[in-house]
């Protein structure tokens, strides 16, 4: 039986979680925890250059999202190119589609993150 996208996002997160933690331990987890947010509050393209200034844990988080995008919507992985193939997005429908798949992983990633930490 195939699994549910419910699945696929949970089994992600939980290896993406793993990783985070690994490298940036409880920060990852506090930055996974608050990403929703921000991306609420200032729009996916925002964030995610934000998150790209930032470097360090925040660029993880920011490869992660766009490694999970990127499987799920088509875009580009890397900063510049999934900037650009926002920017030039022509279909409002399309672009709001990749940010509702941006929160339905992210939902999963703030949970995983924060189990694995124990």
């Amino acid at each position: 039986m195939a699994q549910t996208m419910e699945q696929k996002r949970a089994a992600d997160a939980w290896k993406r979680a793993e990783e985070g933690l690994a490298r940036h331990g409880k920060d990852y987890v506090n930055d996974a925890k608050g990403l929703p947010a921000l991306i609420m509050n200032s729009g996916l393209m925002q964030v995610m250059a934000f998150l790209h200034d930032k470097g360090g844990r925040h660029e993880t988080l920011a490869q992660h999202l766009r490694d999970w995008l990127a499987q799920q919507c088509g875009t580009p992985k890397a900063f510049e190119a999934f900037m650009e193939h926002l920017f030039k997005m022509d279909d409002a429908r399309r672009f709001q589609a990749i940010t509702t798949e941006a929160f339905a992983w992210l939902k999963w990633l703030r949970q995983m993150a924060a189990a694995r930490q124990d």
